[in-house]
């Protein structure tokens, strides 16, 4: 559950920004659409040591 502490006066536009903000750094729509489907553990090991040998190369690219 998400607490947006609002102070009195506070415009009600810069409350639903602070939510929106919050909402996308908890990550919650992410979560929520990979709980839509089940990946094997196997492929989701194999994404993430792809995604990891990609970033060394693009790493060493810069270098």
């Amino acid at each position: 559950m998400l607490i947006i502490p609002i102070k009195e006066g506070e415009n009600i536009d810069r409350a639903v920004k602070k939510y929106k903000k919050k909402f996308e750094r908890t990550g919650a729509m992410r979560e929520l659409r990979d709980r839509q489907k089940f990946t094997k553990p196997s492929v989701r090991n194999r994404e993430q040591l792809l995604k990891a040998i990609y970033k060394e190369q693009m790493k060493n690219a810069e270098e």
